[in-house]
């Protein structure tokens, strides 16, 4: 299995201080930031477009994990990736299961990694052979739409899933994920562990980072 990454999640960053807030995940050993795109339609909040990713792209050379929590997120996905996106993710609840082979390919082309991410109430069993085709896929352990929120333990079994089905594919988790249950996703075969407030609230995040990726909870 792919080694377990930390991913600081920049909804929670401090975005009047953007490029100081990238440079100290860097500094503290991260290798990819996560970014949460919100269209206001398909979640119940507002935040970020293309301009604002360009801006990251420009203010460091971190891995740009984009997160389209969107509608129609394949109208967008390639001035995403224009603006500087190295890995984009959609939802498969948006995308619909009608045509999804030639949808991922249409993202595909875009030249980004391709994601396929799920709500906590949707079942993974049935897209399965969706999720043949991507690079990366995403279990929301929150309903989507707002930082800070509780970890739903029901996602769980659907991670031991996909690790069982997909031994070598990136399972990112998104949500709730912090020192008390980080170890267990990790054991649920987690290896992508977005981390939001409990990041930058962290009084040592580098540690954090560090004891995150080391697999080593005792």
């Amino acid at each position: 299995m792919n080694d377990v990454l930390l991913l600081p999640s920049l909804l929670s960053c401090d975005f009047s201080r953007l490029a100081e807030e990238l440079a100290g995940c860097k500094a503290a050993g991260v290798q990819v930031v996560h970014v949460d795109v919100m269209d206001g339609h398909f979640v119940p909040n507002l935040t970020l477009g293309p301009l604002l990713v360009a801006a990251m792209r420009r203010a460091t050379d971190l891995v740009l994990d984009v997160h389209l929590m969107m509608t129609q997120p394949l109208d967008y996905a390639q001035a995403f990736r224009d603006a500087g996106a190295d890995a984009i993710t959609v939802h498969a609840e948006a995308l619909g299961p009608r045509g999804i082979t030639e949808k991922l390919d249409q993202l595909r082309a875009t030249g980004a990694r391709t994601g396929l991410a799920f709500n906590p109430d949707t079942d993974v069993e049935m897209w399965v052979e969706a999720i043949a085709q991507v690079d990366q896929v995403m279990l929301m352990t929150v309903y989507p739409g707002f930082g800070g929120q509780a970890f739903i333990p029901a996602v769980r079994p659907r991670i031991r899933f996909l690790r069982g089905r997909f031994p070598e594919l990136p399972i990112q988790v998104d949500g709730g994920i912090d020192r008390r249950t980080i170890p267990m996703v990790v054991e649920d075969g987690a290896n992508r562990l977005v981390c939001g407030s409990a990041y930058f609230n962290d009084a040592d995040p580098a540690g954090l980072r560090a004891w995150a990726e080391s697999g080593q909870y005792v």
